[in-house]
């Protein structure tokens, strides 16, 4: 039975240990429950073990979280934990911590017909002065009060393995849909704490310094980085926070609200792209 019970604050497996071994040669990432990970340093070769009764499904919600988050931001990406979904031509950022509401926000935009990019792990590439969202893989990761909610009963999703009751969403099949293209970043939308005031589901502004703190803090993966590496990383994040809009996000506590939510967001980036299509080159705007 997978353990998931906590200390670190980006994910939800269980604890872990991580160190390099053979002189730095490689990497090792053990969970407590015996699953075990290693890594060549250029991150090209990767191994994988785990003990009865844990199965390669059990291993493969780790290797698509925290293992691919860190190969991620080994080879350059900068990685937020976040779900993304493509609206209008660009991507959309739900960025939060474990539990926040991403996969769930994400899978409700899904049901409105518009194409999901990510769950959980956001993989950001800069290319010239635009930073784009690269596709992840075609499914969202439920808990099932969040398959409930959505749609009425958790045996409605399949489990993600026969030994943990979290579901998944799968994105290419049915009337869901991936997007399977990068795409630039339009909005971080930074989920708060749900709250049960009258006029939630807000959007609020959010400075470009308290976007550039939220961002540090929702970095994915916070396995052992270079002290070089990591510096970079706060640069890319900082011209990030320059470039792109950031909100924050009050959800109401009622689940009935999910939808008011999803529009609110839907009005919010339409407004936005209805300011981009008046700002011309002549303006200095990209």
């Amino acid at each position: 039975m997978l353990s998931h019970g906590l200390e670190q604050s980006d994910s939800d497996q269980p604890l872990y240990h991580f160190s390099s071994i053979h002189d730095g040669a490689y990497f090792r990432l053990t969970y407590s429950d015996g699953t075990d990970f290693v890594f060549d340093r250029a991150t090209t070769r990767l191994w994988a073990s785990w003990r009865a009764p844990l199965t390669l499904e059990d291993t493969a919600t780790y290797l698509l979280g925290p293992v691919f988050g860190f190969i991620l931001r080994r080879r350059g990406a900068t990685c937020l934990h976040a779900s993304a979904v493509a609206i209008g031509g660009r991507a959309v950022a739900l960025v939060g911590a474990a539990g926040a509401g991403k996969s769930t926000t994400a899978a409700a935009f899904a049901r409105l017909g518009l194409p999901v990019l990510c769950d959980d792990v956001l993989a950001l590439r800069q290319r010239g002065e635009k930073f784009f969202v690269e596709p992840a893989y075609p499914r969202l990761r439920l808990w099932p009060e969040a398959v409930t909610m959505l749609y009425g009963a958790p045996e409605a999703l399949p489990r993600l393995t026969p030994s943990w009751e979290k579901r998944y969403l799968d994105l290419s099949q049915g009337p869901h849909r991936f997007q399977a293209q990068a795409l630039p970043l339009g909005t971080l939308y930074f989920l708060a704490e749900r709250t049960d005031c009258a006029d939630a589901p807000r959007i609020l502004p959010l400075s470009k310094r308290d976007g550039l703190m939220r961002a540090i803090a929702h970095t994915y993966s916070n396995l052992q980085i270079d002290d070089e590496p990591r510096a970079r990383e706060f640069a890319v994040l900082g011209r990030l926070v320059e470039q792109v809009r950031v909100r924050q996000i009050q959800p109401h506590r009622d689940p009935d609200k999910l939808g008011d939510l999803c529009q609110k967001i839907l009005d919010d980036d339409a407004g936005c792209a209805r300011v981009d299509a008046r700002v011309g080159p002549e303006s200095g705007h990209v």
